[in-house]
């Protein structure tokens, strides 16, 4: 409906009009992508709190929808849960490891917006997971290059052909910023590797 609201701040503001059309196939490809990746990185939390399960109810939540059931609140409601599990991680790596799982949840819920910041919601779960295993390999100087390289090596034409329809994000300052930029430069390369679909 036109009249359609949002809440932002606690005002109301017009919802805004979808830049281009994303099918229920296209964003089951994204969230399976961002699970497969936040589930590299589970253990990774669940070695630290062991029975805090909210990660992984959220990658859980995103291989749901991804496998086939329709997008509910569930991926909204365990996306926010293992944020707020992420809070409570007694390291960066488990904090890391447990916002790739919220942010693989979330991508359930990419908006067709011609907006880069929505490029987070395609690629950040995994630049989140490269994070997670930088800190957690100390001694590894290229663990999260690996993880970056492993990533795009998943990604789907179906995956690429969404991410093209965004602009290009900013590298920005902080590291999971770098890491969607470079993840964000190779799939968008001419000679990007693709998965199957």
């Amino acid at each position: 409906m036109d009249d359609e609201r949002t809440r932002s701040g606690g005002k109301a503001r017009p919802r805004r009009t979808p830049d281009f059309s994303l099918t229920t196939v296209e964003l089951r490809a994204v969230t399976s992508f961002a699970a497969a990746a936040a589930g590299w990185v589970l253990s990774i939390f669940e070695a630290q709190l062991p029975d805090d399960g909210r990660p992984r109810r959220a990658v859980q939540a995103a291989l749901v929808f991804a496998e086939g059931a329709p997008r509910s609140r569930l991926q909204r409601l365990t996306a926010a849960g293992a944020h707020r599990a992420a809070k409570s991680a007694p390291s960066e790596a488990g904090f890391h490891a447990a916002m790739a799982a919220g942010d693989a949840a979330a991508s359930a819920y990419l908006h067709p917006l011609a907006d880069a910041t929505q490029v987070n919601h395609i690629l950040r779960a995994a630049a989140h997971a490269a994070r997670a295993e930088e800190l957690g390999s100390p001694a590894d100087p290229y663990s999260g290059q690996r993880a970056i390289e492993r990533a795009a090596a998943r990604a789907t034409p179906t995956l690429m052909s969404v991410l093209a329809r965004y602009p290009v994000p900013s590298p920005g300052a902080a590291r999971v910023s770098e890491l969607v930029h470079q993840l964000d430069t190779i799939l968008r390369s001419p000679d990007a590797t693709r998965g199957p679909d």
